[in-house]
């Protein structure tokens, strides 16, 4: 199992937990993002910058990405795209998205994205909280355990 986190967007908070589990677990850790981002020392985190532009990101994970990969974001299409592979996708909210309940989801972000495009403010997300990264934390052990 390799771990790929969508990094643009990945709360510094949550990396963090990543980096610690890659170190406990000593699994490959891949941050993919159109910027640089600093890691620690580590023989099993890595960063990959990709050139700017939409999604660029997103194609460079999905196109490394195996079946059994672990892929942390919160771009739902992406997460479509892992599952479809036979990956995982978890959120940084704690959220794991399956085959079960992916298409709700797009779905829901269609229309939102279809308000938006109307004119409607939605506001956006609320900030990550501490019941956030603990489902976070809590997802992403019992995935590593299963590994």
């Amino acid at each position: 199992m390799e771990i790929y986190i969508d990094a643009d967007a990945c709360p510094v908070t949550v990396r963090e937990i990543l980096f610690r589990a890659a170190e406990r677990k000593q699994l490959p850790l891949w941050l993919v993002a159109n910027q640089r981002i600093k890691i620690p020392p580590s023989r099993f985190i890595k960063m990959i910058q990709v050139g700017a532009g939409f999604d660029v990101a997103d194609h460079e994970i999905v196109r490394r990405c195996n079946a059994g990969d672990l892929v942390i974001t919160s771009d739902i299409p992406l997460a479509a795209e892992v599952i479809e592979k036979h990956g995982q996708a978890l959120s940084p909210r704690g959220e794991l998205f399956t085959s079960e309940n992916i298409r709700q989801r797009l779905n829901i972000r269609d229309f939102m994205d279809t308000m938006r495009s109307s004119g409607v403010q939605s506001g956006g997300p609320p900030p990550l909280s501490n019941t956030d990264r603990k489902n976070f934390a809590d997802h992403l052990d019992r995935i590593l355990a299963r590994a």
